[in-house]
């Protein structure tokens, strides 16, 4: 049989603890093996049980899940799954910047999200963790605008004719960090406008958004209907529904279907932007399980735009850019640090 997961339990809820357990223990593959009543005693329980993940509540006394979680990444780095309402969503991306791996609300009984939450569990207990000194709310100051003889990791990119590219970003599993890393490296007066499709529960896309926003000098806002497209603003897909292009280069909302795998779909945003942009459309997919985006990246190599991929050494999970990169749709494979710097040389080349 294989190596079952031991998880901690993180909450001050006894209740919550409990409905965690049903849950998981209903699984063949969870050992249940602690239980913590706040942060401190999770610190304590993550350096004597060792577990494989940690299930962690934000808001608790003693020690909260912010504090603990970036003092356990600082000590014995554990896979942490942060499991919140919709309500603390903001916080829940903060805790993302500490060294958390993925976010998913409280799980119901029965409930899709019950399925989602054990889905994101074993995922999140499989990916290698580092233990860091420092979060991701310590970065680097953004990167100038580069002069034209600016040369990225991977090589240079040849220039667009034309105006300003729209920049596709597609990500799921790790985005959040891959996404903070590129935004916080992006001037102020970055000149393009930046489409976000990231998979995300429902009800958590704000709080993505206005956490992205406390760390980009770009502004950061949830995409609408009808909303216009504009150069130096970047757009996060809702969740409820999928986030498209039209011709008039505006934003819409297509409903997602029951069948829909993934929400908000990386493909329809990609495709539909590849259509409307054409040669104009700059494809980004980075880390994230699964294959969505890389249909939608092949539609804009197909209409002359450009793409790009995060490599596997810097990936969380080496799932849609490898997928991606196998069917030939990436034009260059770049380390996560080297991905705004490769934007802002199309950018300036293209401004």
């Amino acid at each position: 049989m294989d190596k079952r997961i031991r998880v901690l339990l993180v909450d001050d809820s006894a209740l919550a603890r409990g409905l965690l357990r049903v849950v998981l223990e209903n699984e063949p593959d969870f050992d249940i093996v602690g239980e913590a009543r706040h942060g401190r005693e999770a610190v304590d329980l993550a350096r004597t049980l060792r577990p494989d993940l940690i299930t962690m509540d934000l808001e608790m006394p003693v020690m909260g899940g912010l504090e603990a979680i970036e003092t356990i990444m600082t000590s014995r780095a554990v896979p942490i799954l942060v499991v919140s309402n919709e309500a603390d969503a903001q916080n829940a991306y903060a805790a993302v910047a500490r060294g958390a791996l993925e976010v998913v609300p409280k799980p119901i009984l029965g409930s899709p999200e019950q399925d989602d939450f054990v889905a994101k569990a074993r995922l999140v207990a499989g990916v290698p963790v580092i233990t860091h000194v420092r979060s991701l709310r310590l970065g680097t100051p953004p990167l100038p605008l580069p002069d034209s003889s600016s040369v990225t990791q991977g090589g240079a990119l040849d220039a667009l004719p034309g105006p300003p590219p729209a920049f596709v970003i597609a990500s799921s599993t790790g985005g959040p960090q891959a996404l903070a890393r590129i935004l916080s490296q992006l001037p102020p007066q970055f000149p393009c406008p930046v489409l976000i499709a990231q998979h995300i529960a429902d009800g958590f896309a704000a709080g993505m958004a206005d956490w992205l926003a406390t760390i980009s000098s770009v502004p950061v806002g949830l995409g609408g209907e009808g909303q216009r497209i504009q150069a130096g603003r970047v757009v996060i897909a809702p969740t409820e529904c999928h986030l498209a292009v039209t011709p008039g280069r505006r934003l819409t909302l297509r409903p997602r279907g029951a069948q829909d795998v993934y929400r908000p779909s990386c493909d329809v945003l990609l495709e539909s932007a590849a259509t409307v942009f054409g040669r104009q459309c700059v494809g980004i997919i980075l880390t994230g399980m699964g294959s969505d985006g890389a249909r939608g990246l092949a539609a804009v190599r197909r209409a002359g735009g450009r793409t790009l991929a995060q490599n596997e050494a810097t990936s969380v999970i080496f799932g849609m850019n490898r997928v991606a990169i196998e069917q030939g749709s990436v034009e260059r494979v770049l380390p996560l640090d080297a991905i705004p710097a490769a934007m802002l040389q199309l950018a300036e080349t293209l401004a």
